[in-house]
């Protein structure tokens, strides 16, 4: 037992280990360059030439603060590999997802799963995502990598729950809550000046000068700021159609090429309960996980986000009178709805259909089917994209057909009524994935107190897609 001890201690034992194990994670990342720092390994471990921890001695004492401040090196170089590489935690933030996950939900989220992402922006503050004291910048754009993943243990599949980064938060409006989106915030303006127009019978002008009326009124009002992709918010969802699928919604369910999408427990949409007068009982309402704050009192009823269950549940108390369904009309346009453009009359719950495109597709190009297309090809993939005389230019040449360059996803929140998602603000690329939530390791009810906030029910529950 001693010489196995003394054998696991040996400078040369250690090194080979650490070598095999940084030689694996070379191979894994697939940049060859990295063996340059072998040599590091074998002076840390063998020739002790350099002192690679400068802020502390390298023999002798060293005093508490310093040992405090090794610690704290070694641990936020540690977590931040690991975050990296491996896996991170995510709190669940809105009720998008809800019944699904719910507000105050910790995920651990792996990385793994579809293969981590070589970070694109690599300066940046330890644990934050992209904002320092409410307005600074948490990261540098002085070095920025190219988008690369390394090797996963699958891809992402339908149906799957993903963590990713929210498309539109490239650009966003620091003075709203939640920094809006410089897209969504433009968009909800030329819709306001276009029907103060139309109401005071002014002359309606074109998109391109309601365009550059909102923008100016943005840009001399707020703080807009750019952010890389892996600087934007984290969005968690569920992947509805991946590349390849044609999608539609009809009157709020899922259909992909054709076929209805599998039931989903936690799926939930908003329902007018009506009743006879008399209030719901509140008790019985929070033990079905509907609170105060879910409910909006209206007439002789109120409306509810109803799971499958619990519409079942309260279709059978006593002073319900009817519950109805609250869906908007196929045909009837929505201008918040992706992709924003009249010729295409959809809504949250009557939506497509929309092909997503996968990597290697080639597509025919129209003026017809270019607002579905146009961020994708313009800005996700980075072309100069310019239409003249009716003929669509990409890079300086005329296109009718495009090669996507990325794989494409629809992500849905299961709160169907109550989330920001694909319908919206379009499809997710590929190099916009993070992760995939494997369990919850806690929950916290923010209706609760003390004790009776940790849902004990949801402790280290596994996520099931």
């Amino acid at each position: 037992m001693k010489k196995l001890w003394e054998f696991l201690h040996n400078k040369y034992f250690k090194f080979g280990f650490a070598t095999i194990v940084y030689i694996l994670w070379v191979i894994w990342l697939g940049n060859y360059w990295f063996l340059l720092g072998i040599p590091i390994i074998f002076d840390i471990y063998v020739s002790k030439k350099v002192n690679w921890t400068p802020w502390k001695k390298r023999h002798g004492k060293n005093s508490k603060l310093v040992e405090w401040i090794d610690a704290i090196i070694f641990a936020v170089v540690a977590v931040t590999i690991i975050n990296i590489f491996l896996f991170q935690n995510y709190k669940i933030p809105t009720g998008s997802m809800e019944r699904t996950l719910m507000i105050g939900d910790h995920l651990y989220v792996s990385k793994v799963s579809y293969g981590p992402r070589i970070p694109n922006t690599p300066l940046s503050v330890p644990f934050t995502q992209n904002i320092l004291f409410g307005k600074i910048p948490s990261y540098l754009t002085w070095i920025q990598w190219p988008y690369k993943r390394l090797a996963g243990l699958g891809e992402v599949q339908r149906d799957d729950i993903v963590v990713f980064n929210y498309p539109e938060g490239d650009t966003v409006v620091l003075e709203f809550p939640g920094n809006l989106s410089y897209y969504e915030h433009i968009n909800s303006r030329i819709n306001e000046l276009k029907a103060i127009d139309s109401s005071t019978y002014g002359k309606v002008k074109t998109y391109e000068q309601y365009y550059a009326q909102a923008r100016k009124e943005i840009f001399d009002h707020y703080t807009v700021v750019w952010r890389p992709v892996d600087k934007t918010d984290n969005y968690v969802k569920r992947c509805v159609a991946v590349g390849g699928d044609t999608l539609q919604v009809i009157n709020g369910e899922v259909y992909v090429n054709g076929k209805h999408q599998k039931p989903i427990p936690g799926k939930q949409f908003i329902y007018f309960v009506r009743t006879n007068g008399t209030p719901l009982n509140s008790k019985v309402l929070r033990e079905m996980g509907i609170y105060d704050s879910d409910l909006t009192y209206a007439g002789d009823g109120v409306y509810m986000p109803l799971t499958a269950e619990n519409y079942d549940k309260i279709k059978h108390f006593s002073n319900v009178v009817a519950i109805e369904p609250i869906f908007m009309p196929a045909g009837e346009y929505d201008p918040r709805v992706f992709p924003k453009n009249p010729r295409y009359r959809w809504n949250q719950d009557n939506f497509g259909p929309l092909y997503i495109p996968k990597k290697g597709d080639s597509i025919r190009i129209t003026l017809e089917n270019l607002p579905l297309y146009q961020r994708i090809i313009a800005h996700y993939e980075k072309n100069d994209l310019k239409i003249k005389n009716d003929t669509i230019y990409i890079n300086g040449k005329p296109a009718e057909y495009y090669v996507f360059k990325m794989n494409y996803y629809f992500m849905m929140g299961d709160n169907r009524h109550n989330s920001l998602d694909s319908r919206f603000w379009g499809m997710v690329p590929e190099d916009h994935i993070i992760g995939k939530p494997i369990f919850i390791w806690l929950s916290l009810n923010q209706h609760e107190t003390f004790l009776k906030k940790i849902r004990w029910d949801r402790m280290f529950r596994k996520v099931k897609s």
